[in-house]
This record gives C-alpha cells, structure tokens and sequence, in this order.
C-alpha cells in the first residue's frame, strides 16, 4: 500500500509542479491554489509513505516519478522540445524508479 501511495504522491508532485509553473510567480490565484492542494497533498502522501519505506528509495522515486511527470507535460502540453537527449534523460529516471522498486524494498 506504501508504494501505491508513494506513486500518488509523485503524480501530485507533477501537478503542483506544473501548477507552480503556470501560476506565473504566484501571481495567478487559480494556479497557486492548484498548487497548493497538490503540494500538500504530495507532501502528505510522501510522509505516509516514510512510515514503512526507507527514506532513500521512497524520496528518490517521489522525485523522479515528479520529474517524469513534469518532463513529460512539458514536452506534450506546454509546447517544450522533444529531443533524443530529453528522452534518454527521462528513459533513465525511469529506469531508476522501476529498479528501485523491484529491489523490492519495504
């Protein structure tokens, strides 16, 4: 159950990351709160999720399943080049994750 919320928590990191970007230095009182909720909510998940995952892994697949995230929205939605180095970038982050995982630490 950890992991599932850990995965959560990393997508939520993506929205508040994207929301912060929007927000336009906070001056977009929509974004700001889209950011807000996101990150809390994030935060909170993370927090749940140390109780029974070792620091290390949980924190680096929370930020790297954000940075996934935000790269990839970048990269579809906000208009952000698509290049082979972006992509091997992100392959890797993956990698990371996915071998974090099946390392199958709890």
């Amino acid at each position: 159950m950890a992991w599932i919320i850990l995965f959560l928590s990393g997508l939520l990191e993506t929205v508040w990351a994207i929301a912060l970007k929007q927000s336009n230095g906070f001056s977009r009182p929509g974004w700001v709160a889209v950011f807000a909720v996101a990150a809390t909510g994030s935060l909170v998940g993370l927090a749940i999720a140390l109780k029974t995952l070792p620091v290390g892994s949980a924190y680096a697949v929370w930020t790297g399943i954000g940075a996934v995230g935000a790269a990839l929205v970048g990269v579809i939605a906000l208009g952000e080049p698509a290049t082979a180095l972006r992509a091997l970038g992100i392959a890797l982050i993956l990698g990371g994750i996915v071998a974090l995982r099946l390392a199958g630490v709890e």
